[in-house]
Order: structure tokens, then sequence, then C-alpha cells
């Protein structure tokens, strides 16, 4: 097989490493397979791509992205704790790099082949930050053909919210400015060790698009910004 049917399950590998859920880090585990393998199909396919994955924490996607055929995954955790778990995963398959560093400053196009995908149950305190970053680059089209993300329910309404509506703002213009953007599957709190206070939703992200030069995409990233990040202010007062 794959290399990973003899693991023991993710719930042991957990308890083995005393890998405890960090509040702080806004992590919550999926420990059922069905769940994580269902996230990984809403990327297919893999075949042929390179998969850039953030937080993988203990594993679970990253199974998942494993038996869903990715050509090469390279995952990007932030907590050394769990390095031990994840070297444990990679020596039983060839096709994962496990990278120690924060995904918000760290440049992972450089252990990326071409074409690829981003696929990541995003750590919920950092998942807006690390949207923003993939869709304000200068550099367009992007490096990546598809983002597969998992978001706190209320922040994916925002992405695909349309003009007029309450949920309109920032993630509503730079997400379908040069992108399409569908909620794909809304997945309960109950999902989670431990679980949240909220609901989650994955976000699928594609069809990137070149844009008219005459937009420049620094400017419009500061506009937003400036123009939804005090709703309670007159338009013209933000601006």
């Amino acid at each position: 097989m794959n290399g990973i049917d003899d693991l023991p399950p993710l719930r042991e590998v957990i308890a083995n490493y005393q890998l405890t859920a960090r509040k702080k880090f806004g992590q919550n585990y999926i420990l059922d397979a069905n769940v994580t393998d269902r996230i990984a199909q809403f990327a297919e396919p893999l075949s042929g791509h390179d998969v850039l994955e953030i937080g993988p924490g203990p594993g679970g996607l990253t199974r998942s992205l494993v038996r869903a055929g990715a050509r090469r995954i390279v995952a990007v955790e932030k907590d050394a704790r769990f390095l031990p778990a994840l070297n444990e995963l990679a020596s039983c398959v060839a096709n994962l790099v496990v990278v120690h560093a924060d995904a918000i400053v760290f440049d992972s196009l450089p252990k990326l082949n071409l074409p690829v995908k981003i696929v990541a149950n995003l750590p919920f305190n950092s998942a807006t930050k690390l949207l923003c970053g993939w869709l304000e680059s200068a550099h367009w089209p992007p490096f990546w053909d598809s983002l597969t993300l998992m978001f706190q329910q209320e922040t994916a309404e925002r992405i695909i919210a349309r003009p007029n509506s309450s949920a309109y703002g920032r993630l509503s213009v730079l997400s379908q400015w040069r992108t399409r953007a569908r909620v794909v599957w809304k997945v309960p709190a109950t999902a989670f060790v431990p679980r949240p206070k909220v609901n989650a939703a994955i976000i699928h992200i594609d069809s990137p698009v070149v844009q008219s030069e005459r937009i420049n995409s620094h400017v419009l990233a500061k506009l937003t910004k400036t123009a939804f990040g005090q709703r309670r202010k007159m338009l013209k007062k933000s601006l």
C-alpha cells in the first residue's frame, strides 16, 4: 500500500506524543479519517500536483492527502511538538516533506514543484492572514492552481458574501476579484477534538485569472483594509 496503513490511529499518536491541542494556536483536531478524506477529495485530482499543507498538526489530513495520490506534500508546521509524529509519518512515505516554520513568513515556493495546490485545515487564529497573503500577491496568476481550506463558518460566509449583504467586506472583495470561491462543505463543531464553539466550512477557490494591470494589488489590499476595517465609521472618514 502507501506505507501509512501500518501507522497507529491518530488518537493513539496524539496520546503517545502528548499532543494536547493548544487554544492559543487555534488547534482543533479531526480524528475521523472519513472527514479528512472528504476534504482531500474536494481538491482532486492531486496526482501530478505538489500539495502545500499548512498546520498539519498530528497529520490526519496529511494521511488523507497521501491516500488521495498527491505527487508530493510539503507540510509546514509551526508547533515543534508535532515534528516527531510528522517525521514518523514521513518515514513511511516517500513523498512527504516536513518543514518546521511559521507559514505566515515562510517562503514555501522554493520547496515546491509546479503545479501546486494548497490544502489545509488552517489554524483558526491565522487563517484570514494566510488567505489574504495568497490573494494579494503582486505576481498573478499565482503559484497555486487552487485553494481548499477550512475556516470558521462565519469567515467562510464573508469570503463568498455578495455585494449589499451584511457579510460583504474585505475578504469578499479580495476572493471574488481574482478567483471563484465557493463553500463546498459545512463541517459541524462535533467533528473536532476539542470541540470548538463554532462550526466550520470548507472553501474551494480556483480559476485564478489575469487581471487588468490598471488595478494594483497592493493598493486594492490597502484600500479594502481601510474601507472595511472600521465598519462603524462613515466610509469617507475611513478613506
